[in-house]
């Protein structure tokens, strides 16, 4: 029988994470680094193990995750969502607690695009009544 891999896609802002989990002894790596090299921050990679905490599958998987676009942190939520999917195609059962914690939700807050005439998406040139 062959290794069973189980693939999902994670988004956060403009970063795309595209997660494979096999069976294994939890180790993460990260466009072919390893977790600790790519996510130098401390919360980005306690962000990225969440979801393995709350299902108590922390060192039962191997994960292999390419990412691309945005910035470091936006990167970590899209792996989040990736892992959150993953481990819902391997075990719908675990839908309820990942759902609860609020990791299958796709965080679609954006960037607001800067307005024509002006010097920033919100921000407004100085009023001068005279």
């Amino acid at each position: 029988m062959a290794e069973e891999l189980f693939y999902a896609t994670g988004k956060r802002k403009t970063a795309i994470a595209r997660v494979w989990m096999r069976p294994g002894n939890g180790q993460i790596a990260i466009n072919k680094r390893p977790l600790d090299e790519y996510l130098v921050q401390e919360s980005d990679r306690m962000l990225v193990v969440e979801p393995f905490k709350i299902t108590d599958m922390l060192d039962k998987f191997d994960l292999y995750v390419n990412v691309s676009g945005g910035g470091i942190s936006g990167q970590a939520g899209a792996i989040r969502h990736g892992i959150s999917r993953a481990l819902v195609a391997m075990d719908p059962e675990l839908r309820g607690p990942l759902k609860k914690g609020g990791f299958l939700t796709r965080d679609s807050r954006m960037k607001e695009r800067k307005k024509y005439g002006q010097p920033g998406a919100r921000a407004r040139f100085q009023y001068s009544k005279r």
